[in-house]
């Protein structure tokens, strides 16, 4: 036994002595090479039976014990590998079936023993260095596991919802409705119990004025009813094929889009689909994503409420009608159809018998590089619609335009280009010499309006390709990476507030703005709000522009740049972040000590000054990562009391570029991670996850929050981990690590938010006072979606949660909706 021991750590060593003199010939950290000396010689000595491998092995369980509490801390998650595998190794050699073959030169404990020289088997039980190795082994794991008791990551505070609890402020329903959001096209608000947009308005603040569901029985929701929609990822699909769609309640129906762009109609008490229109979208393994986040709603002129009427068949083959009320879906294959919502019917007067090409006045028309993923928005009688390019498929791919169609003919009323931005008067769709700017940045996002002002507000993403910079033109430079203000009856840029210059990290807006009136120290102000990938939440003046909290500029790195290319020498910040700090080799993490050794080679091999350190051939760390610690899923506002709740991600990325001359047959174009050929530029780009070789992150967790914050202020009133690695880990233990997401939560009156969207299959209600978990329930596929709530006929309010998976994520694939209501005793 003493043997196979030896033997096991001498293998354990190996690694430790090779890739530890690697680390150090690096500059990094020198323990890992002595780590392997020490557990070698112990090896050895043990293989000899010699009892001081127990001396020499107990004093290094001292020394990586206080070199693990001088790295990390009293923090379990970072103690566990550095401490982990070396009190492992311990406690084998202290099994009687080891420490009894011990042999050589022995210092008695026992008097008893001491006296009687001649009971030699006794002599061999009980050295000091027996002793000395047992004690450093229960020190050190009670010191590791009482870790455990000490929360050394999560900030814990409460928000101040003094509207919400001040019993003497009696506000009606009408008032507050008016705070939710602009009227809908036929002038009334959203009904309290309704859901006519993917925030609930136009303001995407995603609040629901509903209360009967609050902090004391959200503990009782139960399954209400559930359906399976029958869209599922196939295998000719695209790795990022994701159920991301939040349904919208009009009427007595729900509205939902499924990955391949399938409309639903479901019956809002029971589930029961009424009817469906598939408009039958072709794969195409080009686009980069396979994903519907929403469809849009238009009232129309009418007064009564939406019947939806029970549909056999697809009615996508059914004949057109006039319509008035409509429902848009945008598809993959670059589309836009008009439906009437009763009965999934094209709006024939819309466009070409109920459909608009969206590739008109296409610079460049590669199948599958432009399409839309999030819902237009609607703005009185115009529909205004953006779209998505491919990252770093093609110098030359199609224009990242803004267009406003007439929301009942779908004639062309502007088009803003941000590679020529000046230009908004509307193109002849029949022209095919009228082209928009090649490449120009996009928006992705979801976008909000104000209608008072006359403003809709649009997440900017960037121009392709995404690392190189020498591609754009002043206007590119000047909208990239922003949140812009576009007149909604001419499509002029009102004002701009970019997060990044010249932006070379693909660092998108990625999440759609919120609007809100702010009561602030100068008074109250109309505000927007938008999260951004590196962690800043930028609160703005929805009027001008100016900033409520705010913004300043600091230095940003400037080396490992390509011929050709500049950073940026400063980069704006703003007050209310939730970005990280930088990482060093000590945040490096793993299972055991050769893994984390491994992270560190990688870390110390990788070009990293912190935050925008620009892509470089060597290899560059992008921390926050692509993914962002804000994505789609943005955040979650109560306009009452100007506070919001989000859920801040954290994951470092590696950016390489790749002179083509040296890309060889790698694989290309498979997503936007992995190798990207950017067809006609000097560099090919790969990205992904700064990951383990046991494919877990690198840097050590949390990698998941949530997070309240007062938006007139700045102040993060608590931070916390969330979720647990029981769908991520082999063995499925429910250890709350603090996972990553994507997805997006909703806030009630009722004091509760509701989220899903960390990478387990669970979803979650918090307290939003301090983010106390309410209600967790399992739920039987991926929630990467922003739920909704409303209330069913019967006056009982529901929570409908889309669940189906994401691709890229890895979260379990699905095609669920379900939908939640007090028990029966608790209505």
């Amino acid at each position: 036994m003493e043997k196979f021991v030896a033997i096991i750590m001498a293998i354990f060593a190996a690694p430790l002595l090779i890739g530890g003199a690697y680390l150090l010939s690096l500059g990094g950290s020198p323990y890992y090479l002595i780590a392997g000396v020490i557990i070698l010689t112990t090896a050895f000595l043990l293989f000899k039976k010699h009892w001081s491998a127990y001396g020499l092995y107990a004093l290094f369980i001292v020394a990586t014990m206080a070199w693990a509490l001088w790295e990390s801390g009293f923090y379990w998650w970072a103690l566990a590998p550095r401490v982990g595998f070396p009190l492992i190794f311990g406690l084998l050699m202290l099994l009687p079936w080891v420490s009894n073959k011990m042999r050589g030169p022995k210092t008695q404990v026992n008097a008893n023993a001491a006296a009687n020289a001649s009971t030699t088997n006794t002599a061999k039980k009980s050295p000091l260095y027996y002793w000395g190795l047992l004690v450093s082994v229960i020190v050190g794991a009670l010191l590791s596991f009482g870790s455990l008791a000490n929360n050394a990551t999560d900030k814990l505070g409460e928000l101040n919802l003094t509207a919400a609890n001040d019993d003497e402020q009696n506000v009606s329903s009408d008032e507050t409705s008016a705070n939710l959001g602009d009227p809908l096209s036929n002038g009334q608000q959203t009904p309290d119990g309704e859901w006519s947009a993917y925030g609930r308005t136009d303001y995407g603040q995603r609040y629901s004025p509903l209360d009967k569901i609050n902090t004391d029985n959200v503990k009782d929701l139960e399954l209400a009813w559930q359906i399976q929609t029958g869209d599922v990822k196939g295998p000719n699909d695209v790795g990022e094929t994701t159920y991301q769609a939040t349904p919208l309640k009009i009427g007595n129906g729900l509205y939902l889009c499924t990955p391949h762009n399938w409309v639903l109609a479901l019956d809002a008490d029971s589930g029961e689909t009424l009817w469906k229109f598939d408009p039958q979208v072709e794969e195409n393994l080009q686009r980069q994503h396979q994903t519907c986040r929403g469809v849009s709603y238009y009232a129309g002129q009418a007064t009564s409420p939406v019947q939806v009427q029970k549909i056999a068949g697809n009615t996508f083959e059914n004949a057109s009608k006039q319509c008035d009320a409509k429902i848009f879906i945008p598809t993959s294959d670059a589309k836009l159809y008009a439906l009437d919502p009763n009965t999934g019917q094209r709006c024939q007067d819309f466009g070409d018998d109920g459909a608009l090409d969206l590739m008109h006045n296409m610079p460049f028309n590669q199948a599958g590089y432009y399409y839309s993923t999030s819902p237009p928005v609607i703005a009185g009688d115009t529909i205004i619609v953006a779209g998505a390019v491919n990252d770093n498929y093609d110098v030359n791919s199609p224009s990242g335009v803004i267009r406003a169609y007439d929301v009942n003919t779908g004639e062309l009323l502007w088009n803003w280009d941000s590679g020529d931005p000046d230009n908004t008067a509307p193109f002849d769709v029949n022209d095919p010499t009228q082209t928009y700017k090649t490449s120009s940045p996009n928006s992705w996002s979801v976008a909000t309006a104000d209608e008072e002002l006359g403003l809709a507000y649009f997440p900017m993403g960037n121009r392709t390709p995404d690392q190189l910079g020498s591609y754009r033109n002043a206007a590119e430079e000047k909208y990239a990476t922003s949140v812009v203000a576009l007149d909604i009856e001419t499509g002029e840029a009102r004002w701009v507030q970019q997060f990044v210059h010249h932006d070379l990290w693909d660092m998108d807006t990625p999440a759609q703005p919120t609007l809100l009136d702010l009561d602030t120290a100068d008074g109250v102000q109309p505000a927007l709000v938008v999260p951004t990938k590196q962690g800043d939440v930028y609160v703005l003046n929805r009027a001008t522009g100016e900033p409520i909290v705010p913004i300043k500029e600091r230095p940003a790195p400037q080396g490992y740049l390509i011929a050709g290319e500049h950073a940026a020498p400063t980069q704006p910040y703003s007050g209310l972040s939730f970005e990280p700090e930088p990482l060093t080799e000590k945040d490096m993490w793993g299972a055991s000590l050769v893994d984390q050794m491994m992270c560190r080679i990688e870390f110390n091999q990788l070009n990293y000054d912190g935050r925008y350190t620009p892509p470089s051939t060597n290899g560059s760390l992008v921390y926050p990562g692509n993914f962002g610690t804000f994505n789609w899923g943005g955040i979650a506002v109560d306009p009452e009391n100007g506070v919001m709740f989000g859920m801040p991600t954290y994951l470092a990325f590696t950016s390489k570029l790749i002179p083509r001359d040296t890309l060889g047959d790698a694989e290309t174009n498979k997503g936007e991670q992995g190798v990207n050929a950017n067809e006609g530029a000097d560099y090919a780009v790969e990205l992904g996850p700064f990951l383990s070789p046991l494919g877990v992150p690198c840097q050590q967790p949390p990698w998941g929050t949530i997070a309240g914050a007062d938006l007139a202020t700045g102040d993060i009133a608590y931070q916390r981990k969330n979720g647990t690695v029981q769908d991520l880990s082999p063995i499925p233990i429910k250890l709350e690590l603090g996972v990553p997401g994507i997805g997006g939560p909703i806030i009630t009156k009722g004091g509760v938010a509701f989220l899903s969207a960390a990478t387990e299959n669970n979803f979650r209600a918090y307290d939003l006072k301090n983010g106390d978990v309410l209600w967790n329930v399992r739920i039987p596929a991926g929630g990467q979606a922003t739920p909704m709530t409303y209330l069913n006929s019967k006056g009982e309010q529901m929570v409908v949660l889309v669940a189906g998976g994401h691709g890229s994520v890895g979260t379990t694939i699905g095609d669920y909706v379900l939908a939640y209501k007090l028990s029966d005793q608790d209505k």
